[in-house]
């Protein structure tokens, strides 16, 4: 009601042109006085200033409160704590039916289900933003998008607010965003400096392409490595949009670049032909014109790669969408010399609006094209599936549940069905047990999520890559797996969690604990930092447990309890909860003297110093690799470590 009122009041004002700035971004269009611009809501121009994060949602916050047509939702947040939102944007009626108007579109991307009427569907349109931090034009691009959508009175922006539901996602990578924009307004001069060498343009390590742990998320949309991308994959599967953008920034002597990519070498292979050599063909005449209306250089068909199932352009072209990667010049702060002379930050941002207002316009006019293609996709997987050799992938680690709990819920989280095995099994020597062990049809909506996660791809058009030239997800978990299996396939897994294990109880003579979970080094590094003393067995031995006889591996985790400085019970008070924790199963002996092996007291037998960990990062450093191992003693064995430049 509030935001009705204050809609109307506004309403009621006058309408004037727009202001010079906005007639560089939108020139001879006219908008509603009544919405904001940015640079009225921030109090300066679009492109004179690289606009903080929290400003950016702030101000969709405002198109919330004024619009009936506009609504802000978080839908996760970032590392630093920023939050994920997405502004969405239709028409009146639309935004009241909008939970019906994304089950319909559930519905659509189900073959299983009955087809809606894609006639009267609105299109899904998804403009994604700022996966880069230190390409910073998208988001004020997406501000301006949310503006003309929302003032704009074009009768193409009338009709786009009528007939389509666009969801604006400023920020992928927020904190990556904040870090570049405080160095490049730190560093702006007055009057700006366009020289290349300048500090500006030359930004320090780790730099802000990356999230807070250097991971570049434009790579996390397959792995799902951070909260990010895992949010995001997450509203995607709730909307199954049928266009999704992905905008960059490359070099400064660049142009501008629009797909379609590199035929065959930079095409995933489980993509059907007629999103490359048709959907990708139709929506290029659009960018074109609109590029061609501005005067803008710009090229296709080299150089960029949507191969890899795991970047923000490639990934909905794996769920019945068209997925488009967008890249822009460069002016890497607010104005820098290149070979065709200056490029302003203002020209960057403009490149990309037009290109975001050409991609709405495409979806637009192909609204029921990509309807149709969007069931049709889903339906083919069907069809392919069922004349595939591979009927099945049987998959499960006997020895390691956290891992295998860890690799179900990613396939879940893919939407991927999952199915219990409840039939012991060995393949190619490896055993697959009942209930230890799953099934995953591949006769199923996600078949070509299927194949990412489980095929090796090993012929390629092409033997020049991007970058990313594998991604069989079941090998990078380290999962056993094998195709073909058969197994007897038990209930749909609807949810999954670590197990939980009853702490031994009574006197004990040393508690062993399993290494080979996952889990197991986060378990020894908090039992450490406890105080708690920790050996460790190098060989296979045999022990007599709380539970009958167990056989253990080398490298078994000991706890004698007649080596420690605090009380019996401390320790059994300290150990129950690491283990809860750590999702660890504790055994108990009465005896040193092991059934089969070395026992207990053994030369074999070693004691452990917690480890203290310093990395060197800096210049001459990989910001990705010192990332990468900075995020698994946080996230994975909550193991502080010292970063030194």
């Amino acid at each position: 009601m509030k935001k009705s009122l204050l809609f109307f009041i506004a309403l009621i004002t006058s309408i004037s042109l727009t202001k010079a700035q906005e007639s560089y971004y939108f020139p001879g269009e006219t908008f509603k006085s009544n919405v904001p611009s940015p640079s009225e809501f921030l109090g300066y121009e679009i492109g004179e200033w690289h606009t903080r994060y929290d400003l950016i949602v702030k101000y969709f916050e405002k198109l919330d409160e004024l619009s009936p047509m506009a609504e802000l939702k978080i839908i996760g947040q970032s590392h630093e704590l920023r939050p994920k939102v997405i502004l969405t944007i239709s028409n009146a009626a639309n935004m009241e039916s909008l939970e019906d108007i994304r089950l319909k579109q559930i519905q659509l991307a189900d073959p299983r289900a009955e087809l809606p009427n894609i006639s009267q569907m609105p299109a899904i349109i998804h403009l994604g933003y700022g996966v880069h931090g230190n390409e910073p034009s998208s988001s004020e691009a997406a501000m301006l998008t949310a503006y003309w959508l929302l003032a704009s009175q074009s009768e193409l922006a009338e009709n786009m607010l009528e007939n389509s539901v666009v969801h604006i996602d400023p920020a992928l990578n927020p904190d990556g965003r904040d870090r570049h924009s405080l160095w490049a307004n730190s560093n702006k001069g007055f009057p700006p400096v366009a020289d290349p060498i300048d500090r500006e343009h030359n930004e320090g390590w780790p730099r802000g392409r990356t999230n807070h742990y250097w991971f570049d998320l434009n790579r996390d949309w397959l792995p799902l490595a951070h909260p990010e991308t895992t949010s995001k994959v997450e509203w995607y599967h709730s909307w199954y949009p049928n266009v999704t953008t992905d905008f960059h920034e490359m070099g400064t002597n660049s142009t501008y670049f629009f797909e379609p990519t590199k035929p065959f070498g930079s095409e995933n292979p489980v993509v059907p032909r007629k999103n490359y050599e048709d959907i990708n063909v139709r929506f290029a005449e659009y960018f074109s014109q609109y590029m061609d209306d501005i005067k803008s250089l710009y090229w296709t068909k080299e150089v960029f790669d949507n191969s890899y199932p795991g970047y923000g352009s490639t990934y909905p072209d794996i769920q019945g969408g068209l997925g488009l990667v967008f890249e822009t010049a460069s002016s890497r702060g607010h104005i820098q010399s290149s070979q065709r002379g200056d490029i302003s930050f203002a020209f960057t941002i403009r490149n990309h609006v037009v290109n975001s207002l050409a991609t709405m316009e495409a979806a637009l006019d192909n609204r029921e094209y990509m309807h149709e293609y969007l069931r049709e996709f889903f339906d083919t997987a069907i069809s392919e599936a069922r004349s595939s050799s591979v009927k099945n992938y049987l998959f499960g680690d006997e020895f390691d549940q956290s891992r295998n709990v860890l690799f179900v819920n990613f396939l879940m989280d893919h939407q991927i069905e999952v199915y219990e095995n409840t039939a012991d099994k060995t393949v190619d020597g490896v055993d697959y047990k009942a209930g230890q062990s799953w099934i995953v049809p591949t006769e199923q909506p996600q078949y070509r999520m299927v194949r990412t996660m489980f095929e090796y791809v090993e012929e390629f058009a092409d033997s020049v890559f991007y970058d990313a030239s594998a991604w069989t997800m079941a090998a990078a978990y380290g999962m056993p797996f094998a195709a073909n299996s058969g197994g007897s396939r038990g209930d749909l897994v609807e949810s999954i969690d670590f197990e939980t294990y009853d702490f031994p109880q009574g006197d004990a003579y040393a508690y062993l604990i399993d290494w080979s979970d996952y889990y197991a080094p986060k378990f020894l590094y908090k039992a450490q930092k406890a105080g708690i003393h920790v050996e460790q067995v190098a060989q296979d031995f045999s022990s007599e447990t709380h539970e009958g006889p167990v056989n253990f591996p080398a490298g078994t985790l000991m706890i004698p309890m007649g080596f420690q400085e605090k009380s019996d019970s401390e320790i059994i008070t300290t150990l129950q909860k690491i283990a809860s924790e750590t999702h660890q199963k504790v055994y108990s002996t009465s005896t040193g003297l092991n059934l089969s092996g070395i026992d207990l007291g053994s030369n074999s037998v070693s004691a452990l110093e917690m480890p203290k960990v310093l990395m060197a990062v800096g210049n001459g450093v990989s910001s990705y690799d010192a990332g990468a191992i900075w995020y698994l003693m946080d996230s994975q064995l909550s193991m502080p470590m010292t970063k030194v430049d």
